[in-house]
């Protein structure tokens, strides 16, 4: 049964599969009639498309026609290897077949000659025979005989006068006499055989003459390209190609005896001066070779694989005379110029049909990586030395801007302001990174700038974690910056001091990097028409890596952030002895001292109130313009210091299951403290939805403890109104307000005005 199933869903799917052919050849059909109309189709199917669908489909099919022919490009230099290989012994069997037919023409000959001679004897005896043959065609025989036997005399003299283009003339009528006289046999082998030898003879000997020619350095121009020519006429054109290509190189390495690099030359010039010579020698072998062999494809083979050769010999002596010192030593400008003279050289030869610019880049990208992990590696060491010193007071910039004396200026051209303010060691940061985009800006044609900004995050994220050790107390750092040799950090001991570093560590990320970052885009790069015509799809498929790469550096803000809150928050609850001021003693205790309470929020409450007012004040000077971080800052603040509580497992054991239950008094100060807590959140514009929901669970955690002594605690918790008047009366005492009260209601008895009906939905929820 299976193997029957089986059978019959194969038999569907070849049926599947033949329909599918069949129809595919129908739809082929109409493209092989011999009335197909091209224009007419296309209208056909696109009748329905406006203009702008239109341009966007020609767009498409241009983008599609030019990955075609780049990567039919790669496949083509990827093959020209084998190609020539193979051309070349093709070349050779074809030598031995002419030579194996050359051996068989003259054993031909000899037989021939043999057979006619016995025949002329034979026929001898018969008188009547002789009579049939004219006296004017015997006399023609002979002058014909006498002439081919001056002709290799005349062979000689056109040799030694040098009168090339008779000799090839005369060596073609030559070969054409003897191949007429084996096909009518008028005549003898006596003849043909000396002046066949005689034709080979001189045919190799002006061959010889033509190469010596060729090789002679002062063959030039004209001369050495009649001699190829020549060569190539005489049938030896795969030799006359290689003395083509050998005679320019022999040329411009002669030249190059005068070119003699120091090590304390200018690079730059030294890179001009050879491209100069290389690629003009290139350019010219390129022309005489399309001059004279046209377009055979396996001299167009041999001339690519030959100027790749010389591209890759000119890239290793700029590697090695320029770009290897440059790059050692980190000079980024340095290098860049050298690449960019070399491909301004290289890239007039794509006139000519070679495009060996993706050979130079591929060459000369290590030495430039080389020069781009050096200067990173400077701009680190740098910062890192100035972080040891700094001391943490944000500054304006001074009016130069730039230490190197060059403008910071955006790709638009417009000169930066210099009223952000930085310490002392962003700001260098800050100034090495200008000078080392712009540097790098000229080498976005070899595909760097991705490697660029992952290099420059590398960096600024060593710069975070400077910033993260300069935070007191943050031990748990301590290893990882041992471990990887950088020096000590002064550390940040105000709360001025810490929140300078947020400021240089925000306004790097979010402002001042991805704006000197746009300098990567072709955008800011040159006034060349044809860059003109791409710069807007360029930027474009620039700007996701931007935002993906400003997203990367903020997340390393954030980790400055957490460490920021974590360590505050810690000073908040712990006491330098290790003891907690946020413990569930607090709130246990307070039943039994009832009478003495005076309804006012915790001290850790008061305390993280005021810590953010402080920090608020600071921010106002520090972040300007960018309010939305401070507001962030002191959401996960807030954040941290009652996640810290809503997770301390003590605390709630205490609360739920301690010695004694959390009474009236004591839920009634824990629900104020949170309160407070949602008070002057909201007053900051910084009551996040996550805190505002972890201090709902809080409140209903401890009304459901509450509950669980068997009494309501809607039955003693005041109105919310209370407790918000409570607040704000607390907040203004804190910030050194005072608040005239009404007599009608005195704040600090909470039994005064206790409703079921005014209690929030928290509550409710809390006791369902």
């Amino acid at each position: 049964m299976s193997s029957g199933k089986t059978t019959s869903s194969r038999s569907r799917v070849v049926q599947s599969t033949n329909v599918n052919a069949s129809k595919l050849e129908e739809n082929l059909n109409v493209f092989k009639a011999d009335t197909f109309d091209a224009d007419g189709f296309v209208n056909s199917k696109c009748h329905t498309l406006n203009e702008k669908e239109i341009r966007q489909l020609c767009s498409y099919l241009l983008d599609l026609k030019k990955a075609s022919a780049e990567e039919m490009r790669r496949s083509v230099y990827a093959n020209y290897t084998a190609f020539i290989r193979t051309s070349k012994e093709i070349s050779d069997l074809e030598g031995e077949l002419s030579s194996m037919r050359n051996l068989l023409s003259t054993q031909v000959t000899l037989i021939h000659g043999l057979a006619e001679g016995v025949h002329i004897d034979s026929l001898s005896d018969d008188d009547s025979s002789i009579s049939s043959i004219s006296k004017d065609e015997m006399r023609e025989t002979s002058d014909l005989e006498k002439k081919l036997r001056e002709f290799p005399d005349l062979l000689d003299v056109l040799l030694a006068e040098r009168r090339i283009d008779e000799a090839l003339d005369s060596l073609d009528e030559g070969d054409r006499i003897i191949s007429e006289a084996k096909d009518n046999s008028s005549l003898s082998s006596a003849v043909l055989l000396p002046l066949q030898s005689a034709i080979t003879e001189r045919r190799q000997k002006l061959a010889n003459q033509l190469g010596e020619a060729a090789c002679q350095p002062s063959t030039r121009g004209v001369e050495l390209r009649a001699a190829i020519y020549a060569l190539k006429r005489l049938g030896d054109g795969p030799r006359a190609h290689q003395l083509l290509l050998n005679a320019h190189y022999q040329r411009y390495q002669y030249n190059m005896r005068t070119l003699r690099p120091s090590s304390t030359s200018y690079g730059g010039a030294y890179t001009a001066a050879l491209s100069q010579l290389v690629f003009s020698a290139v350019a010219q072998a390129a022309s005489d070779s399309m001059a004279i062999f046209k377009n055979e494809k396996a001299y167009t083979s041999e001339l690519v694989v030959w100027a790749t050769k010389q591209t890759e010999d000119f890239a290793l002596l700029v590697k090695r005379h320029a770009l290897a010192s440059s790059a050692a030593a980190g000079g980024l400008r340095a290098a860049a110029e050298c690449v960019q003279i070399a491909l301004g050289h290289c890239s007039l030869l794509e006139e000519k049909g070679l495009a060996l610019c993706p050979v130079l880049l591929r060459l000369f990208r290590p030495s430039v990586e080389q020069a781009l992990d050096a200067n990173l590696k400077r701009i680190e060491e740098s910062t890192a030395a100035l972080a040891a010193a700094d001391d943490w007071e944000l500054t304006v910039a001074p009016s130069s801007a730039r230490q190197s004396g060059r403008s910071i200026a955006t790709p638009t051209g417009i000169t930066m302001g210099s009223h952000h303010k930085l310490s002392s060691s962003a700001h260098r940061f800050n100034t090495m990174v200008q000078d080392f985009l712009e540097d790098v800006g000229p080498l976005l044609s070899m595909q760097l700038g991705g490697k660029t900004l992952d290099g420059l995050f590398q960096v600024f994220n060593e710069y975070v974690s400077l910033l993260i050790k300069a935070l007191p107390g943050s031990m748990e750092e301590e290893e990882n910056f041992e471990a990887s040799g950088h020096k000590s950090v002064r550390i940040a001991d105000s709360e001025s001091q810490q929140m300078a570093l947020l400021a240089n560590a925000s306004l790097l990320a979010d402002e001042l990097l991805p704006r000197a970052s746009m300098k990567l885009t072709p955008l800011s790069q040159g006034n060349n028409k044809d860059d003109i015509r791409r710069r807007p799809s360029d930027r474009q498929n620039r700007q996701p890596e931007l935002r993906e790469w400003k997203r990367r550096l903020m997340s390393s803000v954030d980790r400055l952030k957490d460490s920021f809150c974590r360590q505050h928050a810690l000073d908040l609850i712990f006491t330098e002895d290790g003891d907690s001021h946020l413990h569930a003693e607090m709130y246990l205790n307070m039943d039994g001292n009832a009478d003495e309470i005076e309804w006012f929020p915790s001290a850790i409450f008061q305390e993280l109130y005021a810590k953010l007012n402080r920090m608020a004040t600071l921010a106002a000077d520090m972040f300007v313009g960018r309010e939305r971080f401070a507001i962030l800052l002191f959401m996960r603040l807030t954040e941290t210091v009652i996640l810290w509580l809503s997770g301390d497992q003590t605390f709630w054991d205490d609360i739920e299951e301690g010695p004694r239950p959390i009474g009236s008094v004591g839920l009634q100060q824990f629900y104020l403290d949170m309160k407070f807590v949602m008070c002057f959140a909201s007053q900051g514009r910084y009551l996040s939805r996550n805190l505002h929901r972890v201090i709902n669970e809080i409140i209903s955690r401890a009304m459901t403890a509450f509950s669980a002594t068997g009494m309501d605690p809607n039955s003693v918790l005041p109105e919310d109104d209370w407790f918000t008047e409570v607040c704000i009366e607390a907040m203004e005492r804190l910030s050194g307000k005072t608040k005239i009260l009404n007599g009608e209601r005195e704040l600090n008895s909470p039994t005064a005005s206790v409703s079921a009906q005014s209690i929030s939905s928290v509550r409710s929820h809390g006791s369902s």
